[in-house]
Protein backbone atom coordinates (compact mmCIF):
# COMPACT_ATOMS: atom_id res chain seq x y z
CA UNK A 1 0.00 0.00 0.00
CA UNK A 2 2.75 2.64 0.82
CA UNK A 3 4.57 1.75 -2.58
CA UNK A 4 1.35 2.66 -4.17
CA UNK A 5 0.83 5.84 -2.62
CA UNK A 6 4.63 6.77 -3.77
CA UNK A 7 4.16 5.91 -7.00
CA UNK A 8 2.89 8.85 -9.25
CA UNK A 9 0.44 8.18 -11.47
CA UNK A 10 0.51 9.26 -15.15
CA UNK A 11 -2.04 12.04 -15.40
CA UNK A 12 0.03 14.38 -12.81
CA UNK A 13 3.40 13.62 -14.46
CA UNK A 14 1.72 14.98 -17.44
CA UNK A 15 0.35 18.07 -15.81
CA UNK A 16 3.42 18.64 -14.03
CA UNK A 17 5.17 18.68 -17.35
CA UNK A 18 3.04 20.65 -19.17
CA UNK A 19 3.35 23.43 -16.09
CA UNK A 20 6.79 23.32 -16.86
CA UNK A 21 6.85 23.76 -20.46
CA UNK A 22 3.87 26.60 -19.75
CA UNK A 23 6.83 28.26 -17.15
CA UNK A 24 9.66 27.85 -20.05
CA UNK A 25 7.40 29.65 -22.58
CA UNK A 26 6.79 32.43 -20.32
CA UNK A 27 10.38 33.02 -19.20
CA UNK A 28 11.15 32.87 -23.46
CA UNK A 29 8.76 35.02 -24.17
CA UNK A 30 9.79 37.55 -21.17
CA UNK A 31 13.47 37.70 -22.52
CA UNK A 32 12.29 38.11 -26.20
CA UNK A 33 9.70 40.88 -25.81
CA UNK A 34 12.74 43.63 -24.34
CA UNK A 35 14.76 42.24 -28.43
CA UNK A 36 11.60 43.49 -30.08
CA UNK A 37 11.06 46.60 -28.04
CA UNK A 38 14.56 47.63 -28.63
CA UNK A 39 14.10 46.94 -32.54
CA UNK A 40 11.28 48.92 -32.31
CA UNK A 41 12.64 52.14 -30.63
CA UNK A 42 16.00 52.03 -33.22
CA UNK A 43 13.52 51.72 -36.06
CA UNK A 44 11.53 55.00 -34.63
CA UNK A 45 14.79 56.77 -33.84
CA UNK A 46 16.17 56.13 -37.24
CA UNK A 47 12.73 56.98 -39.03
CA UNK A 48 12.88 59.98 -36.88
CA UNK A 49 17.01 61.09 -37.96
CA UNK A 50 15.70 60.76 -42.01
CA UNK A 51 12.32 63.14 -41.28
CA UNK A 52 15.10 65.49 -39.93
CA UNK A 53 17.31 64.95 -42.92
CA UNK A 54 14.45 65.15 -45.43
CA UNK A 55 13.30 68.25 -43.74
CA UNK A 56 16.84 69.86 -44.01
CA UNK A 57 17.07 68.96 -47.69
CA UNK A 58 14.01 70.53 -48.27
CA UNK A 59 14.59 73.55 -46.54
CA UNK A 60 17.79 73.82 -48.67
CA UNK A 61 16.12 73.18 -51.90
CA UNK A 62 13.49 75.74 -51.65
CA UNK A 63 16.34 78.40 -50.76
CA UNK A 64 18.35 77.51 -53.72
CA UNK A 65 14.92 77.41 -55.97
CA UNK A 66 14.44 81.09 -54.47
CA UNK A 67 18.51 81.99 -55.30
CA UNK A 68 18.14 81.01 -58.81
CA UNK A 69 14.36 82.73 -59.42
CA UNK A 70 15.88 85.73 -57.77
CA UNK A 71 18.96 85.69 -59.72
CA UNK A 72 16.78 85.38 -63.14
CA UNK A 73 14.98 88.37 -62.56
CA UNK A 74 18.07 90.06 -61.27
CA UNK A 75 19.79 88.94 -64.61
CA UNK A 76 16.79 90.17 -66.64
CA UNK A 77 16.28 93.48 -65.20
CA UNK A 78 20.02 94.00 -66.18
CA UNK A 79 19.42 92.98 -69.72
CA UNK A 80 16.07 95.55 -69.72
CA UNK A 81 18.27 98.68 -68.01
CA UNK A 82 21.38 97.93 -70.60
CA UNK A 83 18.52 97.71 -73.69
CA UNK A 84 16.56 101.54 -72.69
CA UNK A 85 20.91 102.72 -71.70
CA UNK A 86 21.47 101.40 -75.84
CA UNK A 87 18.23 102.93 -76.96
CA UNK A 88 18.54 106.05 -75.34
CA UNK A 89 22.44 106.20 -76.59
CA UNK A 90 21.02 105.74 -80.04
CA UNK A 91 18.45 108.24 -79.08
CA UNK A 92 20.14 111.24 -77.32
CA UNK A 93 23.80 110.86 -78.87
CA UNK A 94 23.47 113.73 -81.11
CA UNK A 95 22.56 116.45 -77.99
CA UNK A 96 25.46 117.45 -77.47
CA UNK A 97 26.45 118.05 -81.42
CA UNK A 98 22.80 119.60 -82.05
CA UNK A 99 23.37 122.30 -78.96
CA UNK A 100 26.31 123.13 -80.64
CA UNK A 101 24.53 124.03 -83.92
CA UNK A 102 21.55 125.68 -82.50
CA UNK A 103 23.34 129.27 -82.42
CA UNK A 104 24.38 128.94 -85.78
CA UNK A 105 20.70 128.41 -86.98
CA UNK A 106 19.93 130.93 -84.64
CA UNK A 107 22.50 133.85 -86.43
CA UNK A 108 20.77 132.82 -89.75
CA UNK A 109 17.80 133.74 -88.11
CA UNK A 110 19.02 136.96 -86.93
CA UNK A 111 20.38 137.94 -89.92
CA UNK A 112 17.33 137.04 -92.34
CA UNK A 113 15.41 139.30 -89.93
CA UNK A 114 17.45 142.55 -90.23
CA UNK A 115 18.55 141.88 -94.08
CA UNK A 116 17.44 144.68 -95.99
CA UNK A 117 15.32 142.99 -98.99
CA UNK A 118 14.99 146.16 -100.39
CA UNK A 119 18.23 146.28 -101.92
CA UNK A 120 18.45 143.82 -105.04
CA UNK A 121 22.42 143.57 -104.74
CA UNK A 122 21.73 141.80 -100.98
CA UNK A 123 19.02 139.16 -102.70
CA UNK A 124 21.49 136.36 -104.05
CA UNK A 125 22.90 136.83 -100.04
CA UNK A 126 19.69 136.76 -98.70
CA UNK A 127 18.35 134.06 -100.72
CA UNK A 128 21.68 131.73 -99.82
CA UNK A 129 21.79 132.66 -96.22
CA UNK A 130 17.70 130.97 -96.37
CA UNK A 131 18.64 128.02 -98.28
CA UNK A 132 21.55 127.25 -95.85
CA UNK A 133 19.11 127.86 -92.81
CA UNK A 134 16.31 125.41 -94.51
CA UNK A 135 19.25 122.95 -95.34
CA UNK A 136 20.25 122.83 -91.45
CA UNK A 137 16.96 122.60 -90.26
CA UNK A 138 15.95 119.56 -92.72
CA UNK A 139 19.01 117.77 -92.07
CA UNK A 140 19.06 117.90 -87.93
CA UNK A 141 15.12 116.78 -88.48
CA UNK A 142 16.07 113.78 -90.31
CA UNK A 143 17.71 112.80 -86.78
CA UNK A 144 15.00 113.88 -84.62
CA UNK A 145 15.25 117.34 -83.74
CA UNK A 146 12.42 119.26 -84.15
CA UNK A 147 11.51 123.37 -84.20
CA UNK A 148 9.51 124.64 -81.69
CA UNK A 149 8.06 127.61 -83.08
CA UNK A 150 4.91 128.51 -80.98
CA UNK A 151 3.41 131.83 -82.77
CA UNK A 152 -0.13 132.25 -81.77
CA UNK A 153 -0.22 128.91 -79.66
CA UNK A 154 -1.45 129.23 -75.95
CA UNK A 155 1.67 129.28 -73.64
CA UNK A 156 2.85 126.29 -72.77
CA UNK A 157 5.52 125.91 -69.48
CA UNK A 158 6.60 122.58 -70.67
CA UNK A 159 8.32 123.88 -73.96
CA UNK A 160 8.03 127.81 -73.49
CA UNK A 161 10.29 130.42 -71.70
CA UNK A 162 8.01 133.43 -71.33
CA UNK A 163 10.34 136.33 -71.29
CA UNK A 164 7.74 138.91 -70.67
CA UNK A 165 4.14 139.71 -70.75
CA UNK A 166 1.97 142.01 -72.29
CA UNK A 167 -1.70 143.28 -72.36
CA UNK A 168 -3.81 142.14 -75.33
CA UNK A 169 -7.39 142.85 -75.93
CA UNK A 170 -7.46 141.49 -79.14
CA UNK A 171 -5.41 137.83 -77.99
CA UNK A 172 -6.74 135.77 -75.25
CA UNK A 173 -4.24 135.42 -71.77
CA UNK A 174 -1.53 133.37 -72.16
CA UNK A 175 -1.24 133.37 -75.72
CA UNK A 176 1.63 133.63 -77.49
CA UNK A 177 2.40 136.66 -78.92
CA UNK A 178 5.97 137.01 -80.14
CA UNK A 179 8.98 134.36 -80.40
CA UNK A 180 12.09 135.98 -79.37
CA UNK A 181 14.22 132.59 -79.73
CA UNK A 182 13.18 129.38 -81.30
CA UNK A 183 12.68 126.25 -78.97
CA UNK A 184 14.20 122.81 -80.17
CA UNK A 185 13.64 118.98 -79.25
CA UNK A 186 15.34 115.60 -79.62
CA UNK A 187 12.94 112.93 -79.81
CA UNK A 188 10.72 114.32 -77.93
CA UNK A 189 13.39 115.46 -74.97
CA UNK A 190 13.05 119.49 -74.74
CA UNK A 191 17.19 120.59 -75.61
CA UNK A 192 15.63 124.53 -75.74
CA UNK A 193 12.76 126.21 -74.47
CA UNK A 194 11.41 129.06 -76.50
CA UNK A 195 11.79 132.34 -75.78
CA UNK A 196 8.33 133.70 -75.93
CA UNK A 197 6.53 136.74 -75.45
CA UNK A 198 3.02 136.07 -73.26
CA UNK A 199 -0.27 137.96 -73.38
CA UNK A 200 -2.57 139.04 -70.82
CA UNK A 201 -5.95 140.43 -69.87
CA UNK A 202 -6.57 144.02 -70.39
CA UNK A 203 -6.80 146.32 -66.43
Amino acid sequence: MADQEQTPKPEQEQAELEQTNQEETTQAEDVEQPAEEQVVDEAAERIAALEKELAAAKATIAQQQDSVVRAAAEAENVRRRAALDVEKAHKFALEKFVNELLPVMDNMERALLVADRSQEALAPMIEGVEMTLNSFVDGVSKFGVDVVDPQGETFNPELHQAMSMQENAELAPNTVMAVMQKGYTLNGRLLRAAMVMVSKAAS
